[in-house]
């Protein structure tokens, strides 16, 4: 999707985009290879292409930054198959506490397609550790992520820095969509399953876990981190969902289905 994107340069919003997708310029390679697009002058043109050249370099070596810094944020859903490989799903779970009132995250759970991984307070979760795994990734998606995930792992560790890359947030894709709910909700309406012994758990289950296992419960911390587990793992299945809903929605799909191209002469 990211190829069909235009709205990367400056000047181009969604309607021009598909004007553009109309015409039968639907990749970066199409701008590129046509002399004349829409009412764009000459050296407007020659800008643009200069700047999708900087784009294609960026995806051709996962340049994550480039994007974050000049797509915006509610367009980030565009990069995620071009970054699937990258991606890491994050879920936080804990105390029950606000950060003002003695809050503190109980466990960062990270899932990726190389498997899940748990950062449990007490054991192995620092702001190191917590950077290093984010930095071993190029995308990120949470639920809600951005207003409540991010903050309080912020709040937390103030020196992380985990903002430089693109970001799926399920929760807003939902509200574009027109779908609302929390995570478990939307895993019951797109038939997402979990084990047996995690359905009906909640966050509030979540912090009892937390306070049983620090009366002595190991049990209660295992249970809780498969849990988190499910969380995350479940993150990537309705990221490939919205992902695919947002493309249908965009429209790129009814041009691409058509097969039009754009007769252009080649730029010398």
């Amino acid at each position: 999707m990211i190829k069909n994107t235009f709205i990367l340069l400056d000047g181009i919003g969604e309607k021009r985009e598909r004007k553009l997708w109309r015409e039968g310029i639907l990749t970066w390679e199409d701008f590129f290879n046509c002399k004349e697009v829409l009412d764009v002058d000459y050296e407007k043109k020659r800008a643009y292409d200069e700047f999708l050249y900087k784009a294609y370099e960026a995806l051709s070596c996962k340049n994550c930054y480039f994007f974050s810094e000049n797509l915006k944020k509610r367009e980030h859903w565009r990069l995620f198959e071009e970054f699937i490989n990258d991606t890491v799903c994050l879920d936080i779970e804990t105390n029950g506490l606000t950060p003002e009132k003695g809050g503190y995250v109980t466990v960062v759970g990270l899932y990726s397609i190389k498997g899940y991984k748990a950062l449990i307070k007490g054991e192995n979760l620092t702001e190191d550790t917590l950077q290093q795994a984010i930095d071993e990734h190029k995308y990120l998606i949470t639920f809600y992520g951005s207003i409540f995930d991010i903050p309080f792992l912020k709040k937390e560790f103030p020196n992380l820095k985990i903002e430089h890359i693109p970001h799926f947030d399920l929760f807003f894709a939902g509200k574009r969509l027109g779908i609302q709910g929390g995570l478990k909700k939307l895993e019951t309406l797109f038939l997402i399953e979990r084990q047996d012994e995690l359905k009906g758990l909640n966050g509030y289950d979540a912090v009892k876990l937390w306070k049983a296992y620090l009366s002595g419960s190991i049990d209660s911390l295992e249970r809780l981190i498969s849990y988190n587990r499910a969380d995350t793992e479940n993150l990537f299945q309705l990221g490939k969902i919205f992902y695919e809903m947002l493309r249908s929605q965009v429209g790129i799909e009814e041009f691409m289905d058509n097969g039009t191209k754009r007769d252009c002469q080649k730029v010398s």
